[in-house]
């Protein structure tokens, strides 16, 4: 009697481990994913920022024409951001023939940076 006792509660206690270990292990799988997308969209949120900061430093402040390195170094740094959105939106600017147009266009671009940026 005393063998089965020990057997049954060494079965119970197993059980109540695998409980307590699948729990625990459902529970930082979630709180993993969370951090997961909360990294992506913080990445996300650092690569705009440093788009916006570059394209405000090197094309509105600038006093004299953008030169090609700058233009390149732009144009990178917009693809990076592996956003079609951002990208068309960047192209449109680019594309402008008259300053007014630049100058809407900027404001679109600019508009659509600050709607990227996520905050929680």
């Amino acid at each position: 009697m005393s063998k089965q006792k020990t057997i049954w509660t060494l079965c119970l206690v197993l059980i109540l481990g695998n409980v307590f270990f699948g729990t625990k292990y459902f529970t930082l799988h979630r709180e993993l994913r969370e951090t997961k997308a909360a990294l992506q969209t913080e990445t996300i949120n650092e690569k705009i920022l440093s788009f916006s900061k570059l394209f405000i430093s090197k094309v509105l402040r600038a006093e004299n024409e953008v030169d090609f390195e700058t233009r390149l170094n732009l144009e990178n740094s917009v693809r990076n951001l592996q956003d079609e959105e951002i990208l068309a939106a960047w192209q449109k600017f680019t594309r402008s023939d008259t300053e007014r147009e630049a100058q809407t266009e900027v404001t679109n671009l600019l508009g659509l940076l600050m709607e990227k940026i996520k905050v929680d």
